[in-house]
């Protein structure tokens, strides 16, 4: 589908009365939902990765307390740290999208990478096994989130994670997965100051970004810097409730992350040389003329801050 088609329509469905149950449907017919399977796969490598990243910042998995931002239709990160042994996971959302049938069918997915989880949190495989089959039950029995995690997963939505009502240092670990890219920057900034006041000290936020163009997903003929080419007024007529970009690089959200008083210990922000290839094919907008061409270029970014006490 053309990008701007696609753009079009989900415009049209943000307007509408229903538009969201619809945008939903089109999702499920031929949106990312379609291959149901295919994204869980995408998303557990995601989660699995988000782990490592967590436990190399010196943060074990078991007995942690969690906040996610930015819950989707179904709760894959959540649902793994809970198989791994996390003591509480908070997961908010702007909007009310989780759909129970298919966190059940999540879960029940998750099953065949009960090896892989168990390597990476360090908890036995055995224990894994035993909690998931119960949640999957539990799920499909018609049991909300947190009643189907023994209360350890608590989902809030609408809500606002930038004033989530926690006590102070009440958590361990701050994150999110391919959710930033959508938020306004100024937004950002008050989820960082948001994060460091419920992190506990040494706590740490975890943000995997995919900032690069969504619509080179659909559309085969645009590449993921596509985007590049349009002035923020230009850019307007193409964002919608359902797919806004905010077109921030790598490098501003890691900046942001720092100004709020975050101390970056993971960076993975690398140039692909694909990505180097596709830039120099696109008329990169004046307004981006602040960023070096590898900043462009990059589009994803994986980052761990920790919260650091500086005796003040």
């Amino acid at each position: 589908m053309h990008w701007r088609l696609k753009g079009a329509i989900q415009a049209v469905l943000g307007a509408v009365p229903r538009g969201a149950e619809l945008h939903y449907v089109l999702q499920r017919r031929a949106g990312g939902l379609k291959d149901f399977d295919a994204e869980l796969r995408i998303k557990i490598d995601d989660g699995l990765l988000m782990i490592e990243h967590v436990r190399a910042a010196s943060m074990p998995i078991e007995s942690s307390r969690f906040f996610e931002t930015g819950s989707g239709w179904y709760p894959t990160l959540p649902l793994l740290l809970y198989f791994g042994g996390a003591k509480s996971i908070h997961t908010v959302d702007l909007n009310r999208h989780i759909r129970l049938d298919l966190a059940a069918r999540c879960a029940a997915g998750i099953e065949k990478r009960v090896p892989d989880l168990a390597s990476a949190t360090g908890r036995e495989a055995d224990a894994i096994l035993a909690t998931l089959r119960a949640t999957v039950h539990a799920l499909e029995r018609g049991a909300d989130l947190e009643e189907a995690t023994e209360g350890v997963i608590h989902y809030r939505a609408p809500a606002d994670a930038s004033a989530t009502g926690l006590p102070d240092a009440s958590i361990d670990v701050v994150f999110s997965n391919d959710v930033l890219e959508h938020v306004p920057g100024s937004v950002i900034e008050r989820l960082h100051v948001e994060a460091r006041r419920i992190l506990r000290p040494g706590g740490i936020v975890f943000h995997s970004v995919n900032c690069g163009d969504h619509y080179a997903y659909t559309d085969p003929s645009i590449s993921q810097l596509n985007y590049l080419s349009y002035s923020d007024a230009e850019w307007a007529k193409y964002d919608n409730a359902f797919l806004y970009q905010n077109r921030l690089r790598a490098v501003d959200f890691t900046n942001m992350a720092r100004a709020a008083g975050f101390v970056i210990e993971i960076d993975t922000s690398r140039p692909h040389p694909k990505r180097l290839d596709e830039l120099a094919k696109v008329r990169v907008h004046p307004q981006f003329s602040r960023y070096t061409t590898a900043q462009l270029a990059i589009t994803s970014v994986s980052f761990v801050g920790r919260k650091v006490d500086w005796g003040g």
